[in-house]
């Protein structure tokens, strides 16, 4: 039978009230008793009882993680993603929901304060815009992450990708490469068109022309990054000597394709990606990318949520950019010219 706050109180030697409250952290409690008795129940292998607990406090200790869609958020994405989420979800011991928000059909009647304490979206296009307000409309804490949004009182936490779009295709400029192709992400996603417009401009700063047969479309995984480069390359006779890729997956698909080709990467096709998920450091050649810290962007956006169910209020509202930033390995070859 497992150990209960009345167990740890007797042993203890305090109330049932001190017990509580120090497992709680409550300010009320001394730091020295709440580690006694913090000990005692680690000792003990006590296990709170959270469902008793949010039926007496009226919460659920759900935080709900919305993703816009599951088609089209690559699997790196959506791990790194959780991962930061989660991390501070054991340490609070909340439980963590995940679900589509294209799944609901537009019924968001099972979203209600009842089923979750607070809401993180990880937002990827602007018909979320409906939800987010849904959900502020209820006044659950709710928190935006990967894209800019301007619902007033609505906070959120993105990366300029536009800005790093514009960080690799510079490089490939800077390096010489005039015929540069694309692959773009997934049609109807904001960070797809925040990539494409970072391509261009670009281009047009180091005044090259934006040849669109050398723009084909993607879905953010490995086989469109492989279908369309193989497209690009049955499609011209006159080759890009370099590719910008709008996440890591197409990239590798994308090499896949040229070295298919009989071409070699980056000697004859250069190619860069953006994301740089873990795998950039384990392929050959190592591939030059643009660091999106995913993982930081969810871990500092569950901060901010916490934050506001700390403070039962709604009212403090951010917006907080986190940078990108080119990383330079060995998938880009410098032109003589």
């Amino acid at each position: 039978m497992s150990i209960t706050i009345k167990d740890i109180a007797k042993l203890a030697g305090v109330s049932h009230a001190t017990v509580s409250r120090a497992l709680n952290d409550s300010p009320l409690i001394s730091d020295k008793t709440k580690d006694r008795i913090k000990k005692i129940a680690k000792d003990n292998n006590y296990i709170p009882n959270y469902s008793a607990k949010s039926l007496k406090l009226d919460k659920s200790y759900n935080i709900g993680v919305f993703l816009s869609a599951l088609e089209g958020t690559s699997p790196s994405f959506f791990y790194s993603s959780i991962k930061g989420v989660n991390r501070l979800m054991k340490e609070r011991n909340y439980n963590l929901v995940v679900k589509a928000i294209d799944d609901l059909n537009g019924d968001y009647s099972i979203v209600n304060s009842k089923h979750y304490d607070g809401i993180l979206v990880v937002s990827q296009k602007i018909q979320d815009d409906e939800f987010i307000k849904y959900i502020g409309a209820l006044n659950i804490p709710v928190v935006v992450l990967n894209r800019k949004i301007n619902i007033e009182g609505t906070t959120c936490v993105y990366s300029e990708d536009r800005d790093g779009a514009y960080q690799a295709v510079k490089y490939l400029t800077n390096q010489g490469h005039k015929r540069i192709g694309l692959i773009k992400g997934k049609e109807g996603f904001l960070n797809s068109s925040e990539r494409l417009e970072g391509y261009k401009l670009a281009m047009n700063e180091a005044s090259l022309t934006v040849d669109k047969k050398l723009i084909a479309s993607g879905k953010f995984d490995v086989i469109s990054g492989y279908k369309g480069m193989n497209k690009i390359l049955d499609n011209n006779t006159e080759l890009p000597t370099a590719m910008f890729c709008s996440n890591d997956e197409m990239a590798f698909g994308a090499i896949k394709a040229i070295i298919e080709k009989g071409l070699r990467v980056p000697e004859d096709i250069s190619v860069v990606g953006f994301d740089d998920i873990e795998m950039c450091k384990y392929i050959t050649p190592e591939l030059t990318t643009v660091r999106r810290e995913i993982s930081k962007i969810a871990y500092s956006g569950t901060e901010i949520l916490f934050d506001m169910l700390d403070n039962n209020s709604n009212k403090e509202f951010y917006h907080t950019k986190v940078d990108c930033k080119l990383k330079i390995r060995q998938s880009v070859h410098r032109l003589n010219h």
